[in-house]
């Protein structure tokens, strides 16, 4: 359709706002391209000539991410503490797993902590008024996980059969929101677990294995590499507060003042002390942001397919999603770009730790690499 018929239809001011609208985006995107500029938050525009089918001039204002330096990543070092693995450990886990094949005998006893009650719960106003919502028949609960309401498991430690307790406890969210309430708990059973034989049948109903030696071995190995990774964790988070105190960035205010004032917009504040630990995570964040994302560009890191895929298995379960539905969700908010970038900063931290120095407290070097080709050979099923 010819431009003239467009501007006798929807008149001419809104054709020129529809041709600045779809040039200024591209055009900004090549300068910053090809002047390999690094915006950071969002920029003032502001068109200075504008000649019909000629010329487009405008002028955009944007804090940049500041120039700083890196320090040598062979000159950091971190200490961890040391990798252990005991035999109780290895009990412990074993335990674990004769206890999900375990019996339930009820006892003549007072409960106590890894026994599993049997409770009837009523709970009351001040006024006598019975709460609902704090009402139950022939609860089964395990004495000691703490997975009830807050003073549960104090009231009722020591309960025998038959036996009721009481206790106050004063919501903090829903219909009864900071009104006092009383508790009522009666014990109808105690019941503790009776715990299969630690031997060869009971290995080949748990396990692949076939002997109790194998399925110790198992374990131990399965531990020492949970440990492995815990430490490896541990070292990861020390290398990145290190690499951050020795570098030294003058953090662009206004970016930080806006950041700030985004994070208050549904006026959650709290006052001053409040508002100053805000700020402080807002600067750490940004600053470990720059550098994270300086190194990514030097070392020319980029982000695979696979590396995607990987990461929306991890933090699927985080959200209650399965990873399409996980993944689905990214793309229909935008934030897939955020998670390649979040993917690259660890890849960037991993990269400085490749020549960083790790010890234990004793003095042993970690070695992180052979931790890392470990896992990957058997995410890959090797």
């Amino acid at each position: 359709m010819p431009a003239r018929v467009v501007e006798q239809r929807v008149g001419r001011g809104a054709v020129l706002d529809e041709a600045i609208n779809d040039a200024l985006p591209k055009a900004y995107e090549e300068i910053i391209r090809e002047n390999k500029i690094r915006p950071i938050g969002q920029p003032a525009v502001e068109v200075t000539e504008i000649v019909d089918g000629d010329k487009l001039a405008f002028t955009v204002e944007v804090d940049v991410r500041p120039e700083f330096d890196l320090p040598a990543f062979d000159s950091l070092t971190v200490e961890v503490e040391p990798y252990t693995l005991s035999e109780s450990d290895v009990d412990e886990q074993l335990d674990a797993l004769r206890g999900r094949f375990a019996n339930l005998k009820e006892v003549e006893r007072a409960g106590s902590d890894g026994d599993i009650l049997l409770v009837n719960i009523t709970g009351t106003t001040e006024s006598g008024e019975e709460v609902e919502d704090l009402a139950a028949q022939a609860m089964s609960y395990e004495l000691g996980t703490e997975g009830m309401l807050p003073g549960f498991d104090d009231a009722v430690r020591g309960a025998t059969k038959g036996e009721s307790r009481t206790f106050e406890f004063t919501p903090q969210n829903g219909d009864w929101s900071g009104i006092p309430l009383t508790v009522t708990v009666e014990v109808a059973a105690v019941r503790e677990r009776e715990l299969p034989e630690l031997d060869a049948e009971f290995v080949g109903l748990a396990s692949e294995f076939d002997t109790v030696e194998e399925l110790r071995a198992d374990i131990e190995t399965r531990l020492g590499r949970l440990k492995r990774i815990e430490q490896g964790n541990e070292a990861r988070h020390k290398i990145h507060d290190v690499l951050l105190e020795k570098v030294d960035i003058a953090l662009p205010e206004s970016v930080v003042a806006a950041e700030i004032e985004s994070h208050f917009q549904d006026g959650h504040d709290s006052g001053e002390e409040h508002r100053g630990e805000v700020e402080q995570e807002i600067r750490a964040g940004m600053k470990s942001q720059f550098v994270l994302d300086k190194i990514a560009e030097d070392a020319e890191l980029t982000v695979g397919e696979s590396e995607l895929s990987a990461w929306l298995v991890q933090q699927a379960p985080r959200y209650g999603m399965a990873p399409d539905a996980f993944a689905q969700a990214l793309v229909e908010a935008g934030q897939v770009p955020m998670a390649m970038a979040d993917i690259r900063r660890a890849k960037a931290l991993a990269k400085v730790l490749e020549t960083a120095k790790v010890v234990d407290t004793t003095g042993a070097v970690i070695d992180l690499a052979a931790l890392d080709a470990e896992m990957a050979a058997l995410s890959s099923g090797e």
